[in-house]
């Protein structure tokens, strides 16, 4: 009997010490959140109701970091007039942690990422982004947070296919983007010794996310942005998860580990709505977000037209080539699907319903075809008369990212998409 009890109490002191050596850790998360300071028609986001549910689920959490994957900038006036600067200075707000440059940090050029990097009061990662002497374009490929004693490691990562698929060269400049995987490797490897978890965080496709799991086991965690319909579930791959969650600060994710020897030993995710009637806003960020918006009302918040219903994403792409059209005199007009970046509510038309929908600069271009030498996606939806030479409206960036070899058949108009389209409501007046 005394051997049996004293067997039961080294079990009982063995699993308490098992159970002392789990570090807790609480990672909120955030991507895409796209310039979208205010909240949106139906009440769903905005950078002050963000910061305040941050504030939230922080209070009382000791072993807390904030994390943003990607894309703060480009999606509303503030960001398009003032080239993304006043974004990452209400950032500073949020209580961000650590974050990941996007493919739309470089919609301003690459020397403005650089200046994003010495804007940002937290470190802005960029480990894959490197010039032909291997230097990453922000300086900072990682950083080891310290959380209640735990060395985390977080290391930030862009799509392998950036550069050509996304953003131009001459958005890039001397940079290049080295593979996801591979680098994701090298400084895993580096930083094993060093860290008691590793996070990366990545602006990455979900391909990506997951081959991380799987080929680089130094990694435990991969916090996504890019894809803003986000995850469903967590993804669970070897002994690693990977999270995203849906853009343009809709809602933040909250992500709760225990950690023992380098690895995830358990792990609930939930995603957390940013609903402005059911939570106060932060009262400085709330300000900031005032200063800025104050200073583009002018232009942005003035009637143009009335739309009887709502229109989503694949409405707005007709409708933009029917203006494109109209404006240009063209047989065809081409809109690619990505260039829409939001809805239009029903109700009364404000210019900043179409800065918000077509954020980019883009210019408009007008070239003349043979129906042989036609793209076929200019095409679309339209029956083509073989005998018959077209003339086509489209984009800088269509062109430049799939038809750079046809530059030269294309006359640029030196007008802005957005402007034509702008136009072309205020004549129209009303969509139904």
């Amino acid at each position: 009997m005394l051997r049996r009890a004293l067997l039961s109490l080294l079990f009982a002191i063995s699993t308490l010490g098992a159970q002392e050596r789990f570090q807790q850790l609480t990672i909120l998360h955030s991507n895409d959140l796209h310039a979208h300071l205010l909240a949106d028609a139906a009440g769903l986001g905005g950078f002050a109701y963000v910061a305040a549910a941050v504030n939230r689920e922080r209070a009382g959490c000791t072993t807390c970091i904030y994390l943003n994957a990607g894309d703060l900038v480009q999606g509303t006036p503030v960001s398009t007039l003032f080239h993304g600067v006043p974004i990452y200075e209400i950032a500073n707000r949020l209580g961000i942690d650590a974050a990941v440059v996007g493919n739309h940090e470089f919609d301003y050029g690459w020397q403005r990422v650089r200046q994003f990097g010495r804007i940002a009061k937290y470190p802005l990662l960029s480990a894959n982004i490197v010039n032909a002497q291997g230097a990453t374009i922000t300086g900072k490929p990682y950083t080891i947070l310290n959380v209640g004693g735990m060395r985390v490691a977080v290391i930030g990562v862009v799509m392998s296919d950036m550069i050509g698929a996304l953003i131009t060269p001459e958005n890039a400049g001397p940079f290049h983007v080295l593979p996801v995987v591979e680098t994701v490797r090298r400084y895993a490897r580096e930083l094993v010794d060093r860290a008691d978890l590793i996070v990366v965080l990545g602006h990455i496709h979900n391909p990506e996310a997951d081959a991380i799991l799987q080929e680089v086991p130094e990694v435990s965690v991969v916090v996504a942005g890019h894809e803003h319909r986000g995850f469903e579930q967590m993804h669970r791959v070897g002994n690693g998860v990977a999270v995203l969650i849906k853009g343009y600060g809709r809602e933040i994710g909250r992500l709760d580990l225990k950690v023992a020897n380098h690895k995830v030993q358990s792990a609930e995710w939930k995603k957390i709505p940013i609903d402005s009637h059911r939570i106060d806003p932060d009262p400085r960020v709330a300000a900031s977000v005032a200063h800025w918006e104050a200073r583009v009302s002018k232009i942005v918040d003035v009637p143009i037209g009335e739309a009887r219903r709502q229109f989503n994403s694949a409405d707005l792409s007709h409708i933009v080539e029917a203006g494109l059209a109209a404006e240009t005199g063209a047989d065809l007009a081409y809109m690619n699907s990505g260039g829409i970046r939001d809805i239009l509510p029903a109700g009364r038309i404000l210019a900043r319903h179409i800065w918000n929908i077509l954020p980019f600069d883009n210019q408009v271009l007008v070239g003349t075809f043979k129906w042989s030498e036609l793209p076929k996606e200019f095409a679309h939806g339209t029956t083509i008369d073989p005998n018959r030479t077209y003339s086509v409206a489209t984009l800088d960036y269509v062109v430049d990212m799939g038809y750079r070899d046809r530059r030269s058949a294309f006359t640029d108009t030196h007008r802005v998409l957005r402007d034509v389209i702008i136009d072309w409501i205020k004549k129209k007046k009303v969509f139904e």
